[in-house]
């Protein structure tokens, strides 16, 4: 069994059309670009079904494909304004809860 390696996007176009070009002759790119038989079988089915578009890696966290717009930027400024205010106002009690126990302890 081989392992296979990394390979780029326009590797894959071309394993898959030389693939099929050949009747679909798994074996000689297996040796030739030292890939498995399992990734070349995938690829040439997933570029029989949709095309070169199909074997691109969309593996991770892509980024949003918009920028959100004026309303949903407002609602966030309100969230992150709301979460400050909370903040100092436990900041306010704190400070409160400190000068009434020094005022306590001065006595």
């Amino acid at each position: 069994m081989n392992k296979g390696r990394k390979t780029t996007f326009e590797e894959r176009i071309e394993i898959a059309q030389y693939t099929i070009a050949n009747q679909l002759d798994y074996q000689g790119f297996i040796k030739k670009y030292d890939v498995s038989y399992q990734q070349v079988y995938a690829w040439v089915r997933k570029y029989q079904s949709g095309k070169e578009e199909a074997l691109r890696d969309h593996r991770g966290r892509s980024k949003p494909a918009e920028e959100p717009d004026e309303n949903e930027r407002l609602k966030l400024r309100i969230k992150e304004l709301e979460a400050r205010n909370e903040y100092l106002e436990m900041e306010n009690a704190l400070e409160k809860k400190l000068a009434e126990i020094r005022r306590r302890n001065t006595r």
